[in-house]
């Protein structure tokens, strides 16, 4: 096995989680300047913003930094008759922010290929995915333009799958952690792991580097980690909370006062199961009953969520952060990663 920091260029084998929505410049830049491993998520992002960002990237530090899409599952929808029908059931909230009800748009995601093209130009250091095992024809192009990829797994049948795949390191991430389960194989209702129970039966199955992520936001969490054979640790929450992150007052105020019992696995926002903060939108939308698919429903919310983000109105916000939130300090991001760093061993 491969040392991490080596595969990877960097000097520490801190990696910052990547944010789909919530990335931004300064908060990659921190964690690469660092010596980590910076990451910035693309959802949604079609090939000029991609290129635009990593222009802003490549301006903002000289240092690798990780560039992660999401891989189509096969069960997406596309815009269709259903969707003035959804939209209407989110009425209320678009109300509550001030905007209108969206018209049905061409599409809701942008095609992978473009995104891909997009890659290829800005060649990060490392290209990571999650929803699925990249194509034999994307790691191979990856690998000749010397671009590290890395997968991520939610069960030890996935990491193997992966693994198989010809990825070059594994997140191994626990039903801890924050945001989407990025399951594939099965359902992520049956694909609830804990970090603590998947990090060393996915070390023990695989060849490749592992990254354990979930529920790590301190010096303890790392070490841990280290302890149960991973290769490095990647962290989302506790930087989210940052100061250099794209979230909001209102977002940040939820990490720093919800309990670890008090998140909750949801598919209100998405369509898709997250983990975040139980607020008054989600229950909503729970007691409704009425979700699109994805990513139907995560376009809908996503009209009033950006307003609400921008009004700081954290009750309609996907509020997305695991159940080591309450261990999030409130700070500048170089004090995040020299608190997580204190636990690397001989770091």
């Amino acid at each position: 096995m491969s040392d991490l920091r080596t595969l990877l260029g960097i000097e520490h084998p801190i990696v910052l989680g990547p944010f789909g929505g919530l990335s931004s410049v300064a908060l990659t830049t921190v964690v690469s300047e660092a010596g980590g491993l910076g990451s910035y998520g693309l959802y949604g992002y079609d090939g000029d913003r991609i290129r635009s960002t990593a222009a802003e990237l490549r301006a903002a530090t000289s240092r690798p930094f990780a560039l992660n899409l999401w891989l189509p599952t096969g069960d997406e929808v596309e815009p269709n008759a259903q969707h003035a029908i959804f939209a209407q059931a989110l009425q209320p909230y678009f109300e509550a922010v001030g905007v209108e009800i969206p018209a049905r748009p061409s599409n809701y995601l942008p095609d992978l290929a473009e995104q891909l093209d997009a890659i290829w130009d800005a060649a990060p250091a490392v290209l990571s995915f999650v929803f699925g095992v990249p194509s034999a024809e994307v790691v191979e192009k990856a690998h000749r333009r010397g671009i590290r990829v890395v997968g991520t797994a939610t069960t030890v049948a996935e990491a193997r799958a992966l693994a198989d795949g010809g990825v070059d390191a594994i997140v191994a991430t626990g039903s801890e952690a924050g945001g989407h389960r990025v399951s594939f194989l099965r359902p992520p209702e049956e694909s609830l792991v804990g970090t603590f129970a998947l990090v060393p039966q996915v070390v023990d199955a695989v060849s490749v580097p592992v990254i354990a992520a979930g529920g790590i936001a301190d010096r303890r969490g790392v070490a841990a980690a280290f302890a149960l054979g991973a290769s490095g640790v990647q962290v989302g929450t506790a930087f989210l909370a940052a100061a250099e992150s794209a979230a909001n007052d209102a977002h940040r105020a939820a990490i720093g006062s919800t309990a670890a019992d008090e998140t909750v696995l949801t598919r209100a926002m998405s369509g898709r199961l997250a983990r975040g903060a139980r607020n008054r939108v989600v229950r909503a939308i729970e007691a409704s009953g009425t979700i699109a698919p994805f990513p139907m429903q995560n376009w809908l919310t996503g009209r009033f969520r950006t307003a609400a983000g921008q009004q700081n109105l954290g009750e309609l916000q996907s509020l997305w952060m695991g159940q080591a939130a309450p261990l999030a300090r409130a700070g500048a991001a170089d004090g995040v990663f020299a608190e997580l760093l204190a636990g690397v061993p001989d770091s």
